[in-house]
């Protein structure tokens, strides 16, 4: 389901994800539902209320307007975030905002991703020893296609086998470079230099920034 074209940000209609996660839903409705949208100050700025189906529909809808941006192209470089802490406490997060990244990022291009990873990779969970299971992205993604393969925490890796297999990933961070590059991510100590560095071995490239990482979402 997650390899899936429309299960992707921002679409509803013929996205199997979440085709699945109505039918689960409604197989034990909830009588209420209260949802709300959050400013970048964490401000309540609107609630969106009652059943669960409709409420959760127009809360989309105004999030699609007020936190998803439309671009006409591209880019062969972004660089994005992943909205700072409490967010980006480890690598297993920092997944999110290199898949908001790679929206928008052309294929074979370069995503760079700053993330502080204070909690590591993290050692707890499946996600760094299924990355250690195979030796390149599309390895990964071969293994868990097949459908023998399950084990707890699968979905991040495969997301960003998908991403990696997309674009070279970059990451600059608190983790060792060791620990980078056994995740198949390049590291960064100079950010401001890294970035200056791949324009000059590229010249001409359009690139992106995106702040918020996976709270204000780029699509073409």
């Amino acid at each position: 389901m997650i390899g899936h074209a429309k299960s992707t940000w921002g679409i509803l209609e013929e996205n199997i994800l979440q085709d699945a996660a109505v039918q689960n839903c409604l197989m034990a409705k909830p009588d209420f539902m209260i949802n709300v949208a959050l400013n970048n100050d964490k401000e309540i700025v609107k609630i969106f209320a009652g059943d669960v189906i409709t409420a959760h529909r127009e809360g989309c809808q105004f999030v699609k307007e007020h936190a998803m941006i439309k671009v006409d192209t591209l880019f062969d470089i972004v660089v994005t975030s992943n909205s700072g802490y409490p967010l980006d406490q480890n690598l297993y997060q920092t997944v999110k905002g290199m898949s908001a990244a790679s929206n928008i990022v052309r294929q074979d291009g370069i995503i760079i991703a700053a993330s502080e990873c204070s909690d590591g990779v993290p050692d707890h969970g499946n996600y760094g020893k299924i990355l250690a299971m195979r030796n390149t992205p599309q390895e990964l993604l071969e293994m868990i296609s097949d459908p023998s393969f399950r084990l707890f925490d699968q979905w991040q890796v495969q997301k960003q086998a998908s991403i990696q297999v997309k674009a070279r990933c970059y990451l600059f961070s608190r983790l060792d470079d060791d620990t980078v590059k056994k995740a198949m991510l390049i590291p960064v100590k100079n950010l401001e230099q890294a970035i200056n560095e791949l324009l000059q071995k590229n010249p001409g490239s359009k690139i992106a920034v995106l702040p918020m990482g996976p709270l204000t979402i780029p699509y073409i």
